[in-house]
This record gives C-alpha cells, structure tokens and sequence, in this order.
C-alpha cells in the first residue's frame, strides 16, 4: 500500500525553491525514494526542476542557498505506510514520534535525503 502525500509545508521560506547543489544528481533519489516524478525543467535564472506526486510539489533548485537549513514537512495519509515505501523496512515503533503543529498532533518519522534536505513525514491523529 501507497502512502497519499496530501501536503507539503517548507521549514523556511518555498517548498518550490528547495536547495540543492546538483539538480540532476538529486532527482533519480526522488523519484526512487520518494515517488516523485519531474513535471518541469528550468535553467534560468539557475537550474531547477519541480517534482510531483499526488497532490502535491516541491522544486529543487541550484540556488545557492544551505541545503543542510531546508527541508519540507509531507503530510500523508498513513505514515506507516510511507515509512515502509520510503525506507524498504517494516515500521518499528521506535521510528516513530509525536509532534503538534497548531494544535494538531501528528504521528512523524524523518528522512535525510543525500542533499542534505530534512523531511519530516507525519500523519495527523485524530
């Protein structure tokens, strides 16, 4: 089973700008680790590419910026599920943490893409 990505919140400023140092080393961990899939290429005013899966979009950019101080929280549908696609491991519950964002308390795990990006994928709990 496919986790749905229903929403993507940056750490900083734009989900859409996200540093990176090589666009085209970056993507095939995108699409591999995360299901991305590349709807859009653009070389000025620098390199980058916007990703997509579900309802959702980030963009990867040659921008300049501190990849190791960006990232995106991704709100999904089942984070057990995400875990297990993301990761190729059955979730452990030792994985897993809870966090509350206004109000709303989600049930999160983190990933480090090789950029140096930091996700944070939760799912919210009712």
């Amino acid at each position: 089973m496919r986790a749905v990505f229903k929403n993507a919140v940056p750490y900083a400023e734009d989900a859409m700008n996200l540093p990176v140092k090589d666009v085209n080393a970056a993507i095939p961990y995108y699409e591999k680790t995360f299901g991305f899939r590349v709807v859009s290429r653009q070389d000025a005013p620098h390199r980058s590419v916007i990703l997509a899966r579900d309802s959702i979009q980030i963009g990867l950019a040659e921008n300049g910026g501190d990849s190791s101080q960006e990232g995106c929280f991704f709100e999904v549908d089942n984070v057990k599920a995400a875990f297990e696609e993301i990761t190729g491991a059955p979730p452990r519950e030792s994985a897993f943490r809870m966090d509350k964002f206004d109000g709303v308390s989600y049930r999160v795990f983190f990933v480090v893409a090789p950029d140096g990006l930091c996700y944070m994928l939760g799912e919210r709990q009712k």
